[in-house]
């Protein structure tokens, strides 16, 4: 990127005022969908995808991709959206994860039959 891109964007970002954020975490990544408004009261939508990295040296640092979504296209791209959502929904089926802590009772069988029973009373 250039520096003068790094500029305008840096100072378009900042040109918008914060109206409304949600933050949705998915896995390894956040997506941000922020409303902001123009200088002439005027809403958009950005939607910013981060994911966090771990540098050489151990520090933690994000990389940030982000769309500018203006009112006039949110037709086209919500139509967009859902028609690719749904091909891939046919096609590839999601298979939902569920994570769920391990209890006691769950233990593999192989496990369990590592140790016997043993009667206190008995010895």
């Amino acid at each position: 990127m250039y520096q003068e891109d790094f500029d305008n964007a840096f100072s378009q970002e900042k040109s918008g005022d914060d109206i409304y954020s949600r933050p949705v975490r998915a896995g390894k990544r956040t997506y941000f969908f922020d409303v902001k408004a123009t200088k002439n009261n005027d809403y958009y939508l950005t939607i910013t995808e981060s994911k966090r990295k771990v540098e050489k040296d151990g520090r933690f640092s994000y990389d940030k991709h982000k769309i500018f979504l203006y009112k006039e296209d949110f037709e086209k791209f919500a139509a967009g959206l859902q028609e690719v959502v749904q091909f891939i929904k046919e096609k590839c089926p999601v298979q939902e994860r569920v994570y769920t802590e391990p209890s006691d009772n769950a233990a593999p069988q192989a496990e369990r039959n590592d140790f016997t029973d043993v009667d206190f009373d008995k010895l």
